[in-house]
């Protein structure tokens, strides 16, 4: 049991809400209290979160019904996001792209089948894939689960679910306060923040500081002086406009990005209306023409549009002396993949695994916390990357980055490094479908008798189409989920 007894979290939205319900879940068994101080929020009407397949699980822990928060947030399921630029189109699916194939791992064996002259291409083998262009969705069940992985996120209205959350995280015993500004109160011979002063009025005490504020980080960077270090040379972004749209009459079970000469729109629906993202360069375009071309682009009359600054960066340490960032607070990335809320996640993931077991906060809790952290966000950052390198984009990938993308064209192998968070089937998916084809394949699949290649290839096929042929479609599920 901890000997810290008191978690203040100080910060705004999601990033917030989704902390206290994680902590005050994991922690209050063990007598730790978690008070949240909520500043003003910094969501627009359009804002949405696509979230990636991981988040599921953490509402299962949360003890969060889907039906429940799907209802409440008007939001949709998500089975992956569908990539249209220049030339190629493909869908970056939640699931397995093909099965095992004699024994042995497909990919290969769907390199040696192309070599051979056959034309199915990787994403006809993906489940997920196929029940996302026809419009179902995708119920796991005995045959997927031998078929392989299929996973789905979640497409949640952020202002909707912010609220969501709050209201989970009150009803967990969560002890809340409002503040419009804050200042922090230090130790002055520790350095260590000893207490938060809302509005130059009332101050709260604790042992442990959260920062969920945002880029803003009024803990970690303002109180603290922790530096932020730059990763815009792996983004040629810098400019977002939000804004929504008429939903559509058939919610599509998927994301769609359409890229254009300077940037690319995304459109995410949900049940409420379609959520436009324009992510692009200010040195190409005004914001006024950039609103503009949203509305060509997703061919959609465009309403409640605000504009941002895009700034990926990390913070040098997500945790200093006794106070650790969350989410916004120790990194922010490019909007491309959308993986802001899955950064969160892994970041309370790693605290809580490290949450200090002694009254003082170790330095070995710090500096392991910080390795990993980092480690995490570089990943991502590392997928986001490779998605502009793989469109010609002028962009500086990381070692890395730049060793998996060699080793894949080599030979077909997706080499793995410590604290991955997207799995292989997602970087077979990026590097095919942006026409990346390995120049040679595991000569492990030359075994397969080529008669076995071809009935199992057919096999799978017909698997496929069946399957997806007895799912409901994505909205006649929303429908009876939760109506």
């Amino acid at each position: 049991m901890s000997a810290l007894s008191k978690v203040v979290v100080v910060g705004r939205d999601v990033d917030l809400w989704l902390s206290a319900c994680v902590l005050q879940t994991a922690l209050h068994r063990a007598g730790i209290s978690v008070t949240a101080v909520e500043l003003p929020t910094q969501l627009h009407a359009a804002d949405v979160y696509a979230t990636q397949p991981a988040l599921e699980a953490l509402h299962n822990r949360l003890r969060i019904d889907e039906a429940e928060l799907l209802g409440a947030t008007r939001g949709v399921f998500s089975l992956g996001q569908n990539f249209k630029s220049g030339q190629h189109a493909y869908v970056h699916a939640y699931g397995a792209y093909g099965s095992a194939i004699d024994y042995k791992s497909f990919f290969p064996h769907w390199l040696r089948a192309r070599a051979l002259g056959a034309n199915a291409s990787l994403e006809d083998f993906s489940l997920t894939a196929a029940a996302a262009k026809h419009g179902r969705m995708l119920v796991p069940d005995r045959a997927t689960e031998s078929y392989g992985r299929t996973d789905y996120g979640y497409h949640l209205p952020s202002v909707a679910y912010a609220d969501y959350l709050k209201r989970l995280a009150l009803r967990s015993g969560v002890t809340a306060h409002e503040a419009q500004k804050t200042t922090c109160t230090l130790d002055p011979l520790t350095g260590d923040v000893i207490a938060v002063v809302l509005d130059e009025e009332r101050r709260i005490g604790g042992q442990l500081f959260i920062d969920a504020s945002g880029p803003e980080a009024v803990l970690i960077g303002s109180a603290l002086g922790v530096s932020r270090e730059s990763w815009r040379k792996g983004s040629p972004i810098d400019r977002i406009v939000i804004a929504s749209g008429n939903a559509f009459a058939s919610v599509p079970a998927y994301a769609e990005i359409r890229a254009h000469a300077n940037g690319w729109v995304g459109l995410y629906p949900s049940r409420s209306c379609t959520h436009v993202i324009q992510a692009y360069s200010s040195e190409g375009c005004s914001s006024s023409e950039a609103l503009e071309s949203a509305a060509a682009v997703s061919r959609l009359a465009l309403q409640n549009a605000a504009i941002r600054i895009c700034d990926p960066g990390i913070r040098s340490r997500s945790w200093d002396r006794n106070v650790v960032a969350i989410g916004g607070a120790a990194c922010t990335f490019d909007p491309i993949h959308s993986v802001e809320v899955q950064a969160l996640q892994m970041g309370l993931v790693h605290l809580l695994s490290l949450f200090p077991a002694g009254e003082q906060v170790e330095a070995a809790e710090r500096a392991e916390f910080n390795r990993v952290s980092r480690l995490s966000c570089e990943r991502l950052r590392d997928f986001q990357v490779a998605h502009y390198l793989l469109n010609k984009r002028e962009v500086n990938p990381s070692p890395e980055l730049a060793h998996r993308i060699a080793t894949f064209r080599a030979r077909g192998e997706v080499p793995l490094y410590e604290h991955e968070t997207f799995p292989v089937d997602s970087w077979l998916a990026q590097f095919i479908g942006h026409g990346l084809i390995p120049e040679t394949y595991d000569p492990a699949a030359d075994c397969t008798p080529l008669d076995v290649l071809k009935s199992e290839l057919k096999r799978i096929l017909r698997f496929i189409k069946d399957k997806v042929l007895e799912q409901a479609t994505h909205d006649a599920y929303l429908q009876r989920v939760c109506p």
